[in-house]
């Protein structure tokens, strides 16, 4: 693979992430996977098991020392078998082995599901893709943006611009780690700048489009953002492992890693802080879901599935817009709560990926569901620019074929 290639995979990716050895194994095969109603009589993309050697190698060796990150957890799946493996430390103080079933922050993996409930509620009838949003939200939406759809928050072609934060910078986040964020201050940010560009012709992914999808779920079910995902989906998949902190929470409970960041020390050194703790209500809707692999794996087999979302508004899931990206100019990506990528051997993946200082995840696969992956790595810039390398060999290894 040459390196051009090398970066757009990566690129695609990004849009949506004392050392031990690898501990991994791979899991008895599974059973089959249900197929998507409209993929059920093609040919399964990935055909052969799970490459365990090279999944092995992509995560060996992880801990304090490595330069990319202290830990990984990893699951592959499919039609054709399935592998586990984990490796690195769940705290670099004591060299304690990873948790396989530890609880992390999944980032931006948050808005699948969002977008699968918003979706649910416009298979009931509740709301309209094509209907301007204001027309729901009157009082939070300003008529400047007035022609703003339901289906342009999902697929980020809305043209609302990001609300102000703390800044860009590490430091200046992490000075910034414990405040509390309300979503509704964050639209009258927003909404009081001018628009990046009209309406559905062009694509800029931002947070703010599906901040404003929780307000959107709040005032169509009459509960909480929280409470409408957790009926939804959380409790009918089982998915007991899947939480969505409280809004003045900055810990994660019960069973995980600890996330570092990478920063140079006083003396020059290079030194891992601790960012476990951290308050994520300036992500919300957007981003701020805690989980397990096995979790979000089971939730990325019923919602490829059809057993989520049904077929029609599925379909939105796996469309992307005939747009350019507001920033490279390049072809769109995004599509309602996930994105596509092309490998380079042809094969067409969909999913999302998630970014939380110290925290990189993943969830997603082939459509006809012959081969899905979730991981979360433990990165040590887990929020740079460019994707995370151990990241990027998972995802080489767990589609290869």
């Amino acid at each position: 693979m040459n390196a051009r290639t090398r970066t757009l995979i990566a690129a695609a990716l990004v849009l949506g992430i004392a050392s031990g050895p690898a501990v991994a194994h791979a899991a008895p095969a599974a059973a089959p996977a249900p197929a998507p109603v409209s993929s059920a009589r093609v040919a399964p993309q990935i055909s052969t098991p799970p490459d365990a050697a090279a999944l092995e190698k992509a995560i060996a060796g992880l801990g304090p020392e490595h330069r990319d990150a202290t830990a990984a957890l990893v699951r592959v799946g499919g039609r054709s078998g399935a592998w586990q493996g984990s490796s690195g430390v769940a705290d670099v103080r004591t060299g304690r082995a990873a948790l396989e079933q530890g609880r992390f922050r999944a980032g931006s993996v948050t808005k699948t599901f969002t977008s699968a409930v918003v979706l649910q509620l416009v298979a009931e009838g509740r709301l309209d893709l094509n209907r301007p949003v204001r027309q729901y939200l009157p009082g939070t939406v300003p008529e400047g943006y007035g022609k703003v759809t339901v289906r342009q928050l999902l697929d980020h072609t809305s043209g609302i611009p990001a609300a102000d934060g703390p800044g860009d910078g590490f430091e200046e986040q992490w000075e910034h780690r414990f405040d509390v964020t309300d979503p509704h201050d964050q639209l009258t940010n927003a909404f009081a700048k001018k628009r990046e560009f009209a309406p559905g012709s062009s694509q800029h992914y931002l947070n703010i489009n599906y901040t404003v999808l929780g307000v959107l779920i709040e005032k169509v079910t009459g509960t909480s953002y929280e409470e409408a995902v957790t009926r939804r989906i959380l409790k009918p998949l089982g998915l007991r492992q899947t939480s969505f902190p409280a809004r003045t929470q900055t810990k994660i409970h019960g069973p995980h890693n600890r996330g570092y960041q990478a920063t140079v020390a006083a003396d020059g050194s290079r030194e891992l802080r601790d960012v476990t703790e951290w308050n994520s209500s300036d992500r919300w809707a957007a981003g701020d879901i805690i989980s397990t692999t096995a979790d979000l794996e089971r939730f990325t087999i019923a919602l490829f599935s059809g057993r989520i979302v049904p077929g029609a508004q599925l379909e939105e899931m796996f469309t992307v817009p005939a747009v350019k990206d507001f920033v490279s100019g390049k072809d769109a990506a995004m599509t309602a709560g996930m994105s596509k990528i092309v490998l380079p051997d042809g094969t067409v993946a969909w999913g999302k990926t998630g970014g939380r200082h110290g925290y990189n995840t993943a969830i997603g696969g082939t459509r006809d569901l012959s081969r899905t992956l979730v991981y979360s790595v433990n990165a040590t810039d887990a929020k740079g620019q460019d994707m995370n390398k151990v990241a990027f060999g998972i995802v080489m290894a767990a589609f290869a074929r």
